[in-house]
């Protein structure tokens, strides 16, 4: 197993380019099944989670082919039933359920693991199947979806904290290939469920709405095969600029979409950060002082969950108290615990996040216990005096590409090592 040593206090420079989005790319791989025909899907990053879906494809029947970011699938025959064993690794493993359902009118699917920031249940994917008509089933572990017909319907997906984003995606599969009009209200906003319809749409869909609360599918027959570039990961490009906050010198972060990463620009702009936007590029740049900011976590466009940790990182040493408070997943904080071992002064308060600056962090054992919580700990590293060992670094690997390398042409003093 690896861990990633980071020698803090070395600023960062120059510039880097976004991989495609993790997020768009799961659901847009689990949607070649809906045709027989080839896909070609391009910018599809190198993790182990796109790894996992592909493994998914395979098992269920599909023909994959992998170079450089290019994945090519046909799946002209395929089977409905994924196993535990096959999916227990990633939780958005469970999206292929919705084009299984679309296309072969039922299909089996374990339920998946790959998660530990809290409950994450998917009760509004199934009611969402259960309104095109399906019958649905949750026993020894597996869902279970059987439907001679899918029809249209009026679906409103908005749960506790907000719109489901992979509830969105997996009816949205579904109901392209539904008899009559669905109409999903309270649909997630987020790029990749934009990203996913215009994929769709490519393959003969006819979706309107993605990117509002109400999305709306015209049924059609049969969808063929086409070719689509994944939009840049807005996530990791939020990571880079807030690595850019924390020890920069000046950076600039490369392929991005300005408006997916709004809300984080703003937020680093609120705390005196420069911020530079160019069409396809900003750059971010020292302040000298920066401030402290009050934070709430919210759907798209809001700020999102998935920046959280990280801005936890930052605002640990920024003047000043600081207040988060994550509306999304209320139990996503367990990187404090692994900050507060690097010198960060931070209390919970039920959802919300106290932090108050201090003047340094120091370098210490750590161990990531999500994907993002181990990205906050490595921008924690670079910022903290001494050596930080980040354990169990397969989480990073799930959801950014070559990060340690990434850092490193940026000045960073961070390598991978095997743990003895």
């Amino acid at each position: 197993m690896d861990k990633i040593l980071i020698h803090g206090g070395h600023p960062l420079s120059g510039s880097i380019k976004v991989s495609g989005s993790k997020n768009s790319s799961l659901p847009i791989l689990a949607a070649t099944l809906l045709t027989r025909e080839p896909c070609v899907v391009h910018g599809v990053p190198d993790l182990s989670d796109t790894h996992y879906m592909l493994q998914i494809l395979i098992h269920l029947g599909a023909q994959v082919e992998r170079a450089s970011g290019t994945v090519s699938v046909s799946a002209d025959n395929i089977e409905s039933v994924a196993p535990y064993h096959v999916v227990r690794k990633m939780r958005a493993s469970i999206c292929v359920l919705g084009p299984l359902l679309g296309r072969c009118k039922e299909a089996t699917v374990s339920l998946p693991g790959g998660c530990v920031i809290g409950d994450r249940p998917i009760d509004l994917h199934l009611k969402g199947f259960e309104a095109l008509g399906a019958a649905v089933r949750v026993e020894g572990g597996n869902v279970k979806v059987f439907a001679p017909k899918l029809t249209g319907a009026v679906i409103n997906l908005r749960g506790k904290f907000g719109p489901t984003v992979l509830g969105t995606d997996n009816v949205m599969m579904a109901a392209v290939l539904a008899d009559g009009v669905t109409v999903i209200e309270g649909a997630a906003q987020e790029p990749e469920v934009v990203d996913l319809a215009n994929f769709l749409n490519k393959m003969g869909a006819r979706i309107e709405g993605a990117g509002t609360r109400r999305i709306i599918i015209e049924g059609v027959a049969a969808l063929h095969g086409t070719e689509h570039d994944v939009i840049p990961d807005r996530i990791e490009a939020g990571t880079f600029l807030v690595a850019g906050a924390i020890c920069g010198k000046g950076i600039t972060v490369k392929r991005i979409q300005p408006e997916h990463v709004r809300s984080t620009t703003e937020a680093l702009a609120s705390c005196g950060f420069p911020i530079d936007i160019a069409d396809h590029a900003i750059s971010i740049s020292p302040n000298g002082e920066a401030k402290a900011l009050e934070l709430t976590t919210e759907p798209y466009p809001g700020f999102p969950s998935d920046m959280q940790a990280q801005m936890c990182a930052l605002l640990s040493t920024t003047d000043g108290i600081s207040v988060i408070t994550e509306n999304i997943f209320p139990q996503r904080y367990m990187h404090v615990a692994e900050l507060k071992r690097m010198g960060a002064e931070m209390q919970l308060e039920g959802a919300t996040a106290v932090i108050q600056g201090v003047d340094r962090l120091f370098g210490a054992p750590v161990m990531a216990s999500d994907l993002r919580a181990s990205a906050a700990l490595v921008l924690a590293g670079l910022k903290a005096d001494g050596i930080t060992e980040v354990s169990r670094v397969y989480h990073i690997d799930r959801g950014y590409e070559r990060l340690d390398e990434k850092l490193s042409e940026l000045g960073a003093h961070i390598e991978r090592v095997k743990e003895t």
